[in-house]
This record gives C-alpha cells, structure tokens and sequence, in this order.
C-alpha cells in the first residue's frame, strides 16, 4: 500500500501524463492553463499572480487556505517535488539520470524504518564551501568589511550567504518582521548554521504539522512584502526573495519543531524530454 502523497509542481501541461504515472499528484503552477486533471494555484482563495516572486509558495499557500483539511492524517506522509527536483533514497549524480531510469529512482514509498521521524528534508546544502574568491567576485563589499571570512570558513553562515547572494542586510532586517516566538531562534540559526536542506522541498508525516508551519511561515511573508515590494526587485535573485527567504525558514522551522531525517534531492528536467 502507498503511504506518500506526492505533490510535483510543473510549468508545463505536457508534463500530466508522465507526473500522474510516477504516482504522484500533478500540480500546475505559472502562466500556463492547465485542464480539470491539474491541481493549480489558480482557484478559490490564492496569490498565483505572485508566482514570479514566490515560486512553489503559491500552491503552498493554496493548499493552506483550500486543501489542508482534505489532507489525510492517517499514516500517510505528505510531500512535495518539482518537474526537474526529485526525492531519491539514493544519490544519483547527473550523469547517471536519464529519462528512461528516472522513473526507476525517484521515491514512491516511505520505507517503515523511517515512521520513527515526522519530517524528511533534502540533504544539506553547505553554503561556506564555495572557493574564497567565487565569494568575494559576488560580495568584494562585505568582504571588505570583515576581511577575516576570506580564512574562516565558520564565520561563511546562513546569513553571510544571503547577505552574498539576495541583498546585503535583507535577510537581518527579514528575521525583524517575525513573531517573538521565532525571532531570535531564526535569528541564532542562520547567524551559527553553515548548511540548510535546499529547494523547498519536504515530505511530512502529518497535516497538522503542515498547517502550523503555514501558519508561520506565510504571515512573515506578508509582512516581507511591506518590506521589500516587487516592482523594485531586479535579476533572480531579488526577484525571488520571498522564494529563499521561506527556503531557509523551513529548513530552519522544522528541525526546531519535529524529528527529521535527511534523503537526497536528484536533478534531472524532464523538459529535456517532454517538451
């Protein structure tokens, strides 16, 4: 018996037949329409004309507000995927996957030893581990204010990271806007953590830890959005803010708040295929 329902986030309706063969439950997201096979962001209450910004957080917030009390809660974990991101109980390098043996390596059951934990998050991603001078042609700036993180690869945490990658100071002034119960544990966290599990992907064991971790993390974001805007945020990497700043509070939220395990995260584009 299946025990994982597996929501995989696609751009493109010609992916429909291929997700709904592994299993798993379609879900269109972006500016494509998608037919009556497709869960969507698109309906009831949503905020899909922020996709740009928020990625895969529009059906998140799709499913808080529309679908979580549909969710079954009975042994059966809850998880989530992306047309070109899949969960694997073996790592597998790029080279290895191809579209015939993709099928043959993705997750489609969790294993009974894992009914010990109520969370599976993807490997860790270290962010202190990229060479001294890739960081500093990104942030030659922040740099020259603490010259000692070209040596100290400790001193390379989460918040140095974002600092690095999506705008000097953004995410300090992110963590401000948080409730007292998450501030300074989100604020230790990223200022003393050198690696999160990336790609916003999780699987967990039950709804009602799901609708918690909503009910944090997409008030914050609101907030973020006095903040920060969308008509002034420019390239990627700004553009999609919202998108890593919930990216590092959910590695963050649910190791603080349940038991979790860690599997790998496999890449491969089905649109190299399907398209």
């Amino acid at each position: 018996m299946n025990n994982l329902k597996m929501f995989c986030i696609s751009l493109e309706p010609k992916h429909y037949e291929y997700i709904n063969g592994l299993g798993y439950i379609p879900v269109g997201v972006g500016e494509n329409s998608f037919d009556d096979h497709w869960l969507t962001d698109k309906t009831k209450n949503n905020i899909s004309k922020k996709n740009k910004y928020y990625g895969e957080y529009t059906f998140h917030y799709w499913i808080w507000k529309n679908y979580i009390d549909k969710l079954d809660n009975n042994d059966e974990w809850i998880g989530f995927c992306q047309y070109r991101k899949f969960w694997s109980l073996n790592y597998s390098s790029n080279d290895n996957i191809n579209f015939q043996n993709l099928s043959s390596k993705v997750l489609k059951k969790i294993p009974k030893d894992f009914d010990q934990y109520d969370t599976i998050l993807g490997t860790p991603f270290f962010v202190n581990e990229f060479k001294s001078m890739k960081f500093i042609k990104r942030g030659i700036k922040i740099f020259a204010k603490n010259p000692f993180l070209f040596f100290n690869k400790k001193k390379r945490n989460l918040n140095f990271h974002f600092d690095l990658m999506h705008g000097e100071n953004n995410l300090n002034q992110a963590i401000d806007l948080l409730d007292e119960e998450n501030k300074n544990d989100f604020r230790n966290y990223v200022n003393s953590e050198v690696s999160f599990s990336p790609q916003n992907m999780f699987i967990c064991k039950s709804k009602i830890t799901l609708k918690k971790y909503y009910d944090d993390v997409f008030p914050w974001l609101e907030k973020c959005e006095q903040l920060f805007g969308f008509e002034n945020l420019k390239g990627y990497n700004k553009v999609r803010i919202y998108t890593f700043l919930a990216e590092r509070f959910m590695s963050y939220w649910f190791k603080k708040n349940t038991k979790f395990t860690t599997i790998p995260i496999i890449f491969y584009d089905i649109r190299n295929d399907l398209n």
